[in-house]
Order: structure tokens, then C-alpha cells, then sequence
């Protein structure tokens, strides 16, 4: 199997609200521990600020204000995963991030419409079983309004 083929099939896990969700390791850049962000003015709620990531100024955007409306309590488990999404960098804060699985995509399934209903359907890509555990997959893109974030960034960059 090639390394391309290899990267398609793992998950990076991470958690908010006790819950298991995941992406693609291929959107992750990094998982870094929280930095400091500098709050930025109008801009939309899940958008909470900029961190300096190595020299570059990142957008961070709060997942559980966007899927629950309540801001992340920064513990010593919170993590910023530096996703790379379009033409964007951006900071994603979660609660944990300490996993990461191989996957048979095969397993991955529509969600029942049950799964969670305090995250909109429009977030969830599917399901997929991972030995005992229910993983969530995101659909960041349309979970974080890329035109939101580029129309910020165009105002701050």
C-alpha cells in the first residue's frame, strides 16, 4: 500500500464535550498545546482570536462554540489542531486531541439522524465504528464557513 493510500485511511480523534470526533490526519498540520490568543474584535462567535504559530498569524476557531454555542474552559488537555484547509491555515480548538486510528472506509457510514442533535447534520460527514468507539467525522469546510474565515482574513491580513 502505497504512503498516500496509507495517509487516506487514519483519523486524527479528538473530543468535545466527551464526545469522539475526527478528521483526516491529512488536514492536520500540527496538534500544538494552547498558545495565546489575542481576541479580535467583530468577528463571528466561533471565531475567538489569532495565535503566532511560529512567526505566522493563525485564525483559531472555537469547535464548541460553533457546535454547542458554549466556549471551551481551557484545561492543560485543550490542543490546538492546525488544520490546513484551501488556501488557509487555521488554529482549531478541542477540548483533547490524543489519538490517532486507521480506519476501513468502508466502515464509515451515513449518521443516523438521532447521532447528536445539537450538531448540525451539515457538519457530519458519517460515522465510522473504530473497534468500540463511535467516531464523529467533520466536515470542517462547512463547519467553519470558509467565506467567514476568508472574508476575516482579508480584513486582518
Amino acid at each position: 500500500m502505497t504512503e498516500q493510500a496509507l495517509l487516506e485511511n487514519k483519523l486524527i480523534v479528538f473530543q468535545i464535550e466527551q464526545r469522539e470526533y475526527a478528521i483526516s490526519v491529512q488536514m492536520v498540520g500540527s496538534i500544538e498545546k494552547l498558545l495565546p490568543i489575542t481576541r479580535v474584535p467583530s468577528t463571528v462567535d466561533f471565531i475567538i482570536g489569532v495565535i503566532n504559530l511560529r512567526g505566522v498569524v493563525t485564525p483559531v476557531v472555537d469547535l464548541k462554540q460553533r457546535f454547542y454555542g458554549k466556549e471551551t474552559i481551557f484545561t492543560n488537555d485543550t490542543r490546538i489542531l492546525v488544520v490546513h484547509m484551501e488556501e488557509l491555515t487555521i488554529g482549531v480548538i478541542v477540548d483533547e486531541a490524543n489519538d490517532v486510528v486507521d480506519i476501513d472506509p468502508t466502515f464509515i457510514e451515513q449518521p443516523p439522524e438521532t447521532i447528536d442533535s445539537t450538531v448540525d447534520a451539515p457538519f457530519i460527514d458519517g460515522v465510522v465504528r473504530h473497534e468500540d468507539r463511535l467516531l464523529i467525522l467533520v466536515d470542517l469546510e462547512n463547519a467553519l464557513e470558509m467565506d467567514a474565515l476568508k472574508a476575516g482574513e482579508r480584513k486582518n491580513g
